[in-house]
């Protein structure tokens, strides 16, 4: 059996990991209602912006505008991979990474290099490992981005693809859906098409709708489709920052459950212990006493 002294340390190293792990609970629930109540208030615009988009390219003949032309002649693409800075969010980044790197060696296959803007520094320290390149690394934006922090990178990506430097640029983030569903997904983002700005496979279908333009469709085009890039691309980073703190929420959870079972368990076997030694000093005990007799 063993030793009490040796059980009493581990169950109160157990109950201070508890004690963390419960806090830290605590606190991914509420940065999740915080980030949960952005991307809520965000989404709407986000979807209604991009069907507008699509009503409009799809309502106008022979569109020639820049972010919606292919580049077949062109052999690089653009990956931008979102993962979180800090750890013991569960199999959050592990996810990511598993539908970043398939999608990376498919276009290699295909002979088109690419080109991966990581964002995050478990992906960062994960690509480092695997040896893979890496042409940009962001660490500032952490689980709360803000705008002004995610408009300079589609920003990049919209020059880049203007200036047939890429032919495709995708985005591999953790897509929430709902408080128990998450998936991870590599989102085209560049060019602009009928299929990219579609229907969201969430949403009912909508009915088509005529418009009359007032200025020109190219002049719209002009404003809308950048605007469009730069919203989809930042609903990404906060569908991706939302579900980082569910994936926080229950992997604290998870440990500090499996804590309490552990606590449970060493409690037991501290009771154990103890009834042994009671029992062995009452043998003794009474053997003196029948020694004496």
């Amino acid at each position: 059996m063993a030793n009490r002294r040796i059980i009493v340390k581990r169950r109160k190293s157990v109950r201070n990991i508890r004690k963390i792990t419960r806090t830290m609970r605590l606190i991914a629930t509420a940065r999740f209602q915080a980030a949960l109540n952005r991307a809520t208030a965000s989404k709407p615009y986000t979807e209604k912006l991009a069907e507008l988009v699509a009503d409009l390219s799809g309502a106008t003949e022979s569109i020639d505008h820049p972010l919606m032309q292919t580049h077949e002649d062109v052999k690089r693409s653009a990956l931008v991979v979102i993962t979180s800075n800090r750890g013991l969010c569960g199999g959050y980044n592990a996810n990511v990474l598993r539908s970043a790197v398939p999608h990376l060696d498919e276009l290699s296959s295909r002979g088109v290099e690419s080109d991966v803007q990581m964002v995050g520094k478990k992906g960062i320290s994960y690509f480092r490992f695997l040896r893979r390149p890496m042409v940009e690394q962001s660490t500032h934006i952490g689980d709360r981005p803000r705008f002004d922090d995610v408009e300079p990178i589609a920003n990049g990506l919209m020059d880049r693809f203007v200036k047939g430097e890429i032919a495709s640029a995708y985005v591999a983030y953790m897509k929430f859906l709902s408080v128990g569903k998450q998936r991870p997904v590599v989102m085209p983002l560049l060019p602009l098409t009928q299929d990219t700005l579609g229907e969201d496979e969430e949403a009912p279908p909508r009915r088509h709708v005529e418009f009359e333009f007032s200025p020109q469709p190219m002049a719209l085009l002009d404003e809308l489709l950048p605007a469009a890039t730069r919203v989809r691309l930042f609903q990404c980073f906060i569908d991706a920052a939302v579900s980082e703190q569910t994936a926080r929420m229950v992997a604290m959870k998870a440990a500090t459950d499996a804590a309490s079972d552990m606590i449970t368990t060493l409690t037991r076997q501290y009771n154990r212990a103890r009834q042994t030694q009671i029992t062995m000093e009452l043998l003794d005990i009474i053997g003196g006493v029948n020694a004496l007799a």
